[in-house]
């Protein structure tokens, strides 16, 4: 699909399915397993175990599904048929999983989390993937990760909104699940339905290789420079804005003696600004390249950490301003990552022949949730080390300190080492459109050879 084709109404149906995706995303993490622990009555360690094992196996399920869909081959596309086996799976397995059966059983909660971790990897790397395949352009694709971006971040907001908005789910944990749910269940399948209706997926590139299914191919695409880059930016800055999205009530509560209704309102000050960052970040890729405009947004990212520890406690207005300009860098990395992740997938086939954009999407999602996974454990961890206790009234200042070490300072210097780390990539500009050049020779004289394609 040519660029002029991709219109800001198509990109906004191609990233209409992550609204959902988001949205699911928290709910998966904070409400429900509190919810089966005390609305479900299953045992705390039951339901701990079931969540973390059913997540394990979901980590090692991604690069098979990237593999296959790479090896996927239809009229429709290679991607868009996954996305459409994918959504009503996780419709289905997210309705069973948000609103159980009276009595549901700890083999009850397994089989609808790994339904529906099954249903969400599938729509998440197929929509990942299918953006990194739509455009060959350089800043097209910053375009297209960006509207994905904004869908990823719309869903947080809006179903973070729920229980604010609805005044009976402030005191009833199971009517805010049940919301949730059908907030989740109406926006997916539309969402889908959207982008499958009116955004085609552009030919698969000719083949002069096979893709393999295997340990062999996950590994050779770690080994590579560019891709191990970015992989380790992905992890460290995924494992610093995790840090800060444990801590983030801790923090505000204890170090800044904000109230907890004034917390909230700077959580979505700051969700409100990683939203309106996205464009910013879009037009200054257009202006210095995606490396630098990634390393500016880290960099910034730090700036604004080392502010808001030295900002006054308990002034909510400065707080919600100081929150909203630190939420402007948040958004640049996940998408101007991915971006870079499609480039570097066109150098990976320049090299070796075989476009592997599925594989490569499983990789990035594999930092992803291992960094979501790693961050709050280690951190809680650590914090209780500093003598940290979440029931306390009153925190020891060994406890504070320990609290300002996490949320700020070693999130910090990630920021500042991924700044750093990020500048030194090579795929600039220049060298994508040389690229491209040598794909476009490479493919002419494929598709002239017997069988290939």
């Amino acid at each position: 699909m040519p660029p002029a084709s991709l219109s800001s109404g198509r990109l906004a149906a191609f990233a209409s399915p992550s609204i959902a995706l988001a949205a699911m995303g928290l709910p998966l993490v904070i409400y429900l397993p509190t919810f089966y622990s005390t609305e479900v009555g299953l045992p705390l360690a039951a339901v701990g175990l079931a969540f973390l094992v059913v997540r394990l196996l979901d980590i090692g399920l991604d690069p098979i599904l990237g593999a296959l869909m790479d090896r996927t081959r239809s009229r429709w596309g290679r991607f868009r048929p996954w996305l459409a086996l994918g959504a009503p799976i996780l419709t289905i397995s997210a309705g069973a999983l948000f609103i159980p059966p009276e009595g549901a059983s700890f083999a009850y909660l397994v089989a609808a989390l790994l339904a529906t971790y099954l249903g969400y990897s599938i729509c998440y790397l197929a929509q990942l993937s299918w953006g990194a395949a739509l455009s060959a352009d350089y800043n097209t694709r910053s375009k297209i990760f960006a509207w994905w971006q904004g869908a990823n971040l719309s869903g947080v907001i809006l179903v973070l909104a729920i229980p604010a908005l609805l005044p009976a789910a402030r005191n009833d944990p199971a009517f805010a699940v049940h919301a949730m749910a059908g907030f989740i269940l109406a926006t997916l399948p539309l969402g889908a339905l959207l982008a499958l209706a009116l955004v085609r997926e552009p030919p698969a590139p000719p083949v002069l290789g096979r893709p393999r299914v295997g340990p062999q191919a996950y590994i050779r695409l770690l080994l590579k420079p560019t891709i191990r880059r970015l992989l380790a930016t992905d992890l460290l800055i995924g494992a610093a804005v995790g840090m800060n999205g444990a801590l983030f009530f801790f923090y505000f509560l204890t170090v800044k003696q904000f109230a907890m209704a004034d917390v909230t309102l700077l959580l979505f000050a700051n969700m409100i600004g990683s939203l309106c960052g996205t464009p910013i970040w879009g037009w200054l890729t257009s202006r210095i390249g995606k490396h630098r405009a990634a390393a500016v947004a880290f960099a910034g990212y730090a700036v604004s950490l080392a502010v808001i520890d030295i900002m006054p406690a308990g002034v909510v207005a400065l707080g919600a301003l100081i929150l909203f300009l630190a939420g402007l860098t948040l958004s640049a990395g996940p998408f101007l990552l991915r971006s870079m992740m499609a480039d570097a997938g066109d150098e990976d086939r320049l090299e070796d022949g075989v476009d592997r954009t599925g594989l490569l999407s499983a990789l990035f999602s594999g930092t992803n949730k291992l960094g979501s996974a790693l961050a709050p454990g280690v951190t809680f961890i650590a914090l209780q080390a500093f003598g940290f206790d979440p029931t306390a009234a009153v925190q020891p200042d060994q406890a504070l300190l320990g609290l300002r070490l996490l949320y700020v300072w070693s999130p910090l210097i990630l920021g500042i080492g991924c700044a750093l780390m990020i500048l030194k990539h090579t795929l600039t500009p220049a060298r994508h459109a040389e690229i491209q050049q040598a794909l476009a020779v490479k493919d002419a004289l494929a598709l002239q050879q017997p069988g290939a394609g």
